[in-house]
């Protein structure tokens, strides 16, 4: 599923790292920042390894046991969120932006969605993906955080749109998607000239294709935040 948010436009410079603390009150306290070197980088590579392989199971064909490296990696600008104590990254957002997603040929929904409808506002469209966090730090504080920095970001730059994927599990037979889609064709779905298309289309079984929508604390947590800065599906 792809979702695509319009963000307030703005002129400033190209950004710098961002760093915000965590609510004075929160035991640990955190900092985001964009990724300054090759190793912050593959500080964002390491813990996306351990969320989506060892944690959600993925399939991970990276060059380095450990890291989900990719073809986009080089071209993208990783923000991170560090516990302030340890200087670990336990958040992590990867970004896109279009002058990049040029020089890379496309972007990574290239290659689930036809996104010909996009062309009109590609040159001003940011992507995000790889979004995680340590399993050990799913707090409020470290979501709030990723959300500001990716809000700092889009201001620095002055671009106006964000798009990006977000997967959901089939395991349960399809219902969770079923009831998924209901609620963005529902409450959310973007005007007709947005509109994308899978290349691998997924039907519901005849079970689920008149399942009821979702409710907000069911939808995938990250398309619930996406929803909730008011993206379109």
């Amino acid at each position: 599923m792809s979702a695509i948010a319009p963000a307030p436009l703005t002129t400033a410079p190209a950004p710098s790292p961002v760093g915000v603390s965590a609510p004075a009150d929160a035991e640990t306290r955190y900092v985001v920042s964009l990724a300054r070197n090759q190793e912050d980088v593959r500080a964002a590579q390491r813990l996306r390894h351990l969320v989506f392989a060892g944690e959600l199971g993925a399939r991970l064909d990276g060059p380095e046991p450990g890291l989900d490296v990719d073809e986009f990696d080089a071209y993208c600008d990783h923000l991170l969120v560090r516990e302030e104590a340890t200087g670990e990254v336990v958040g992590t957002y990867r970004l896109l932006p279009p002058d990049r997603a040029r020089a890379a040929g496309r972007i990574y929904s290239d290659s689930e969605f036809d996104l010909s409808r996009l062309g009109p506002i590609r040159d001003d469209l940011v992507e995000v993906g790889r979004s995680c966090v340590h399993p050990l730090h799913r707090t409020g504080g470290v979501i709030a955080l990723i959300w500001a920095g990716l809000a700092r970001y889009m201001t620095t730059t002055g671009h106006n749109w964000l798009a990006g994927c977000c997967s959901i599990p089939l395991a349960d037979g399809g219902a969770l998607a079923a009831s998924t889609w209901s609620t963005v064709k529902t409450k959310h779905l973007a005007p007709e000239e947005y509109w994308v298309t899978p290349h691998r289309l997924w039907t519901p079984d005849a079970a689920t294709d008149t399942v009821a929508a979702a409710s907000a604390a069911e939808l995938p947590p990250l398309l619930r935040g996406y929803l909730r800065l008011r993206a379109l599906g």
